[in-house]
């Protein structure tokens, strides 16, 4: 029970990961990391961008894999 439990949050904070990648990619707005408006605190604001960087990654293999596939196209 914990460890689905566990999962779920994980895989929900994948999700807003990557939708703040998304929302990054295509509007050029991203978090804040100044200093007075987080903390101070490095070793937070490093596991933060480690954070965003799921998000991009997850982002990044999501395009290629749908990209590949027959049921999706671009259009731009």
């Amino acid at each position: 029970m914990v460890f689905a439990r566990l999962t779920h949050y994980a895989f929900d904070a994948v999700l807003v990961s990557a939708f703040l990648a998304g929302v990054k990619r295509s509007t050029g707005l991203t978090p804040s990391l100044d200093s007075d408006k987080i903390t101070e605190n490095k070793d937070f604001k490093k596991w933060i961008d480690s954070y965003l960087g799921v998000g991009e990654w997850v982002m990044d293999q999501s395009v290629f894999v749908l990209g590949s596939s027959g049921w999706f196209e671009r259009k731009r």
